[in-house]
């Protein structure tokens, strides 16, 4: 088995997550609290998606073209660093709106390469890979209960302060990750247009964005949908946490799953959860019971699909394409699905509400469920 350097590997994503566990549940409440509107709260947490549309094809051209693909992480980590400062600065909604472009498209640039390097020494010990990402579940259910009780107590500015403790986390784990070379595989002498024009490929990536694009009001709206419904901000914190928790039990069932089903029955059941769930959330948001079996759903909507995805990315995109094969995945998911699904639904939140918005959420997963089944092979893994 070759050197694995698990716990520097793992710091890195226990940081990452926690970001986002601070930032994805909360700063949307930090907007609300600037007095932006529905729209332009939409818009602005968008950002965080829409420059994945390039920003991770800029950063996986220049990784695979020079192979030093720490480096630009921790290029990217120290200038998402710095940006992010900008918010001490000013809160009109023209500066919010440059700062966070400018953040975004540092911060878009890590996660795909980091995807790429684990995979990178993992070698052909990919099964392993779910226990290293189990860590980012982990700091973003720390991030997120624990912030979501503090702000029962403390006033919403304090998020600024602690979402900077956390992307200094950032920085620091990624100068402590060490470099692994390019490996070369017979699938890197296909063009990566080649690749991506294959319909068992062009299916994946379509139902991926489609995944995120439902997902997009979820991680805008959620905890404004909780707190408009008299829930408490500490429990609001708990139902991220629930969700990511599970989240974390998946990681470590997945290696068990892959050997026993496809990756397209795992990727098709992550998608008819994701109906159920969004149907769930946006109809029977009075009952808490049924709020957090939805949350519960998250394993299987977030956690299965992710681990599958990168095992199918791993598959299509080998040797000199791997970190652009990540950032076309991210760029079509994250971005374009996500940005979509983020601006959208502050379109549909104020004219045909909530309950319409989760709604569209779960047509959007029933049409990508509809692509996997019909368009990829179950040997794609």
């Amino acid at each position: 088995m070759p050197f694995i350097p698990y716990w520097r590997l793992s710091g890195f994503y226990f940081f990452y997550f926690a970001f986002i566990g601070a930032f994805s549940p909360y700063w949307s409440l930090y907007l609300q609290s600037l007095s932006f509107d529905a729209l332009q709260i939409g818009v602005l947490m968008s950002l965080l998606l829409v420059t994945r549309m390039f920003s991770p094809a800029v950063w996986g051209w220049l990784a695979d073209h020079t192979g030093k693909r720490v480096r630009i992480v921790q290029i990217a980590a120290v200038s998402g660093f710095l940006s992010y400062c900008g918010f001490f600065v000013g809160d009109s909604f023209l500066w919010v709106f440059l700062v966070m472009s400018l953040m975004s498209f540092f911060w878009s640039a890590s996660l795909p390469l980091m995807e790429t390097i684990t995979l990178s020494h993992l070698g052909d010990f990919t099964e392993k890979y779910g226990r290293i990402r189990s860590w980012g579940s982990v700091g973003f259910v720390l991030a997120v209960v624990g912030i979501g009780y503090l702000l029962e107590e403390i006033e919403i500015i304090g998020l600024l302060w602690i979402v900077l403790g956390l992307k200094a986390g950032i920085v620091i784990f990624s100068y402590h990750i060490p470099e692994k070379d390019i490996l070369p595989h017979a699938a890197g002498l296909h063009s990566v247009r080649q690749i991506c024009l294959r319909p068992n490929v062009m299916a994946f990536l379509l139902s991926s964005l489609l995944m995120l694009f439902a997902h997009g009001a979820y991680y805008t709206f959620f905890s404004i949908y909780l707190v408009e419904h008299d829930y408490d901000k500490g429990f609001v914190g708990w139902l991220w946490a629930i969700g990511v928790m599970c989240e974390i039990g998946i990681f470590f069932i997945m290696p068990w799953l892959m050997r026993r089903f496809s990756l397209k029955h795992i990727l098709m059941f992550s998608f008819l959860c994701a109906i159920l769930r969004f149907v769930l959330i946006g109809q029977c948001i009075e009952w808490p019971v049924i709020i957090v079996f939805a949350q519960i759903l998250h394993a299987v909507t977030y956690g299965a699909h992710h681990v599958s995805a990168m095992m199918v990315i791993h598959h299509f995109f080998r040797g000199r394409h791997q970190a652009k094969g990540q950032a076309i995945y991210t760029c079509m998911a994250y971005g374009v699905g996500g940005a979509l699904g983020a601006v959208s639904s502050g379109y549909t939140w104020d004219w045909l509400g909530a309950d319409t918005t989760f709604l569209i959420s779960a047509a959007a997963a029933l049409a990508g469920m509809m692509l996997i089944m019909l368009k990829m092979k179950s040997s794609d893994q």
